[in-house]
C-alpha cells in the first residue's frame, strides 16, 4: 500500500473513532435504554394488557409470599377426604387424600413458576449469545451456528424436551435444562436476524473503524438496540416454558410428587373429574391464565418497545 493510501486510511479511522461515540444511540446500556423506552411509551395502555400485567404480578407474589399467608401443610394427609369448598378450615375443600386444596394451589405456583422463569432465562442467555455471535461474525461462523440451530428446530419442541428430560431423569433440574435448551434455538434465530441488521448500520461500522473490539460492540452497542424485540419474545417464551413444565409434570416427567405442582395436580385429579371437577379445573385454569397473561404482556412489550412506534 502506498504512503498516500495509508494516510487516507489513518484519517478515516481517526474520523470514525469519535463518530462511534456520537452515532451510537445506546451508550447508556441495555437496561437504561429499555427503561427509557418504557417511560416514553405507554405500557399497559389497554385494559387486556393491564389485566395481564396485574395477573402476572399477582401470580409471582403468590409464588413468593403465598406459603407465608396460607400456612396449611399441602402434603398433610387427613381423613377428611373430598370435603366440599367452604368446609371449616378448608375454603376450597380437600382432595381425595384429605389434603387442603387451597394450600396445594398456593404452594403449587412456586415450582411451576420457578422452572418456567429459570428455563426461560437459560433459553434467553444461550439463544441471545448464539444469535449475537452468528449475526455479527457472518461467514463460516454464522453458517455453522445457524445450521445447528436449524437442526434443533427440526425437532418438535415437545419431543426434544421429552427426550432431554427422559435422558437425564425426571426432576426439577433436568426439566429446567430440557425446556431451556429446547427453547433457545427460536430466540437464537431472532437474535441473529436482529444482530445482522444492526451490524450493517453506520454506528456499528464506525465502532469497527474506531478499533472497538467485537465483545464491546455487541454488549454496548448492538444488544441495547435489539433488546426491545428480544425482551418481548422472551416474555412470550415464558408462556411456552410454563406449558411445557405443566405438561411434563402431568406426564410424570417433570416436578415429582409429593411436591404440590399444578401440572401434577391435574393428573392426580383426573380420575375424579366427574365427582370433584375442581381438583382438575382449578390448577388447569391457573396454568392457562398464566400462559395467556404472558402472551398478552409480551404483545404489550413488543408494541411499547417497537422502534417504529411513536414516542
Amino acid at each position: 500500500m502506498s504512503e498516500a493510501g495509508a494516510a487516507v486510511d489513518s484519517v478515516a479511522v481517526e474520523a470514525a473513532a469519535p463518530a462511534a461515540t456520537v452515532a451510537s444511540p445506546a451508550r447508556s446500556g441495555t437496561a437504561r435504554r429499555l427503561l427509557g423506552a418504557l417511560r416514553r411509551r405507554r405500557v399497559a395502555g389497554s385494559w387486556p394488557a393491564l389485566l395481564a400485567w396485574l395477573l402476572l404480578a399477582a401470580m409471582v407474589l403468590v409464588a413468593l409470599l403465598g406459603p407465608l399467608l396460607v400456612t396449611a401443610d399441602p402434603l398433610r394427609q387427613t381423613s377428611s377426604a373430598l370435603l366440599a369448598p367452604g368446609a371449616p378450615g378448608h375454603p376450597l375443600g380437600t382432595d381425595d387424600l384429605g389434603r387442603d386444596e387451597l394450600a396445594r394451589l398456593v404452594h403449587g405456583a412456586r415450582p411451576l413458576l420457578l422452572v418456567s422463569f429459570a428455563a426461560t432465562a437459560l433459553a434467553a442467555g444461550v439463544g441471545t449469545l448464539v444469535g449475537l455471535v452468528a449475526g455479527y461474525a457472518g461467514g463460516v461462523v454464522e453458517q455453522a451456528l445457524m445450521r445447528l440451530v436449524d437442526l434443533a428446530l427440526a425437532f418438535p419442541s415437545i419431543l426434544l424436551v421429552i427426550l432431554l428430560v427422559a435422558a437425564a431423569g425426571p426432576g426439577t433440574v433436568s426439566l429446567t435444562l430440557g425446556i431451556g435448551v429446547s427453547l433457545a434455538p427460536g430466540l437464537a434465530r431472532l437474535a441473529r436476524t436482529l444482530t445482522a441488521r444492526e451490524a450493517a448500520k453506520d454506528y456499528v461500522v464506525a465502532c469497527r473503524l474506531g478499533g472497538t473490539g467485537a465483545p464491546r460492540i455487541l454488549l454496548r452497542e448492538v444488544l441495547p438496540n435489539i433488546g426491545g424485540p428480544l425482551l418481548a419474545q422472551v416474555v412470550m417464551t415464558l408462556s411456552v416454558a410454563a406449558g411445557f413444565a405443566a405438561g411434563l409434570s402431568y406426564l410424570g416427567l417433570g416436578i415429582q410428587p409429593p411436591t404440590a405442582d399444578w401440572g401434577y395436580m391435574v393428573q392426580a385429579g383426573q380420575e375424579l373429574v366427574y365427582t370433584a371437577p375442581r381438583l382438575v379445573v382449578l390448577p388447569a385454569a391457573l396454568t392457562l391464565l398464566f400462559v395467556v397473561a404472558c402472551n398478552f404482556a409480551g404483545d404489550d412489550l413488543r408494541d411499547a418497545l417497537d422502534p417504529r412506534g411513536t414516542a
